[in-house]
């Protein structure tokens, strides 16, 4: 179990697939709770705290958990003080309870749970609608597949945010890649503290891949909250660096 300090109000753990085959745990199991996987993230939490002195401490914290590909698990768990800022639409607010510091970090192990047990269910839900899509195609003939531009369903575009201390670990971050991504992403320049703001796009990739470029991502930059207001905030107000390929375009650099 690997517990990381990105900020004094953020921390990065990272659960690999021999952390989860030491405890005995799977990661299935992971979404329905249980006695073993709420001690890993007791462990978790307390570890947290005697490493870094990170603790909820009565402020609301927001938990992103993004699986990887080698059956492991990436949580980013960062204390908030104003969630009315935050993009809520991949993460979960939980406010702490008034309780003594053994509480609090029991409490947030019970988050955790929580988050992944939700994101758990989100994607059991998108499978079935995507089942449900191929089921109606399969039914449709080829003039019933063709609609009008605007008619029916069309896939939403996720989008995340991540912050950069300087241009040259924004070109680092485009090397790592290796090409494999080619959707849509702006990179700004934000003028008062001259720190790199990164927006980038699903587009066409699969959840699995964005997922990927997501954990690329964490390891070079500090996630930060989105909202389609926020980006037009940037457009207007803050530097733009390059428009629609800044990743592509940075790693021909290399």
């Amino acid at each position: 179990m690997k517990i990381e300090k990105i900020s004094d109000n953020q921390i990065r753990c990272t659960l690999t697939a021999a952390d989860l085959e030491e405890r005995k745990i799977k990661l299935s199991e992971l979404v329905y709770g249980g006695e073993k996987a709420r001690s890993l993230f007791r462990d978790m939490m307390v570890e947290a705290y005697r490493k870094f002195g990170f603790l909820a401490d009565n402020i609301p914290l927001m938990i992103e958990a993004v699986p990887m590909s080698s059956e492991g698990l990436v949580l980013l768990i960062t204390k908030v003080e104003d969630p009315e800022e935050l993009d809520t639409r991949f993460s979960r607010f939980t406010m702490p309870r008034e309780s003594g510091k053994g509480d609090r970090e029991l409490t947030g192990a019970d988050d955790i749970l929580d988050t992944i047990h939700r994101i758990y269910e989100s994607k059991v839900r998108e499978s079935k609608r995507n089942k449900n899509k191929e089921q109606d195609s399969e039914k449709m003939s080829g003039a019933d597949i063709v609609r009008d531009e605007g008619e029916g369903d069309k896939n939403v575009d996720v989008v995340s945010c991540y912050q950069f201390p300087n241009m040259d670990t924004v070109i680092s971050t485009a090397g790592a890649l290796g090409g494999f991504y080619t959707g849509p992403n702006t990179l700004y320049k934000i003028r008062k503290s001259g720190k790199f703001l990164l927006v980038v796009h699903q587009g066409e990739h699969s959840a699995e891949d964005f997922n990927r470029l997501c954990n690329i991502l964490y390891e070079y930059g500090e996630k930060r909250p989105y909202s389609a207001a926020q980006e037009a905030y940037l457009a207007e107000h803050e530097e733009l660096i390059i428009r629609d390929e800044a990743l592509q375009k940075l790693a021909m650099l290399l």
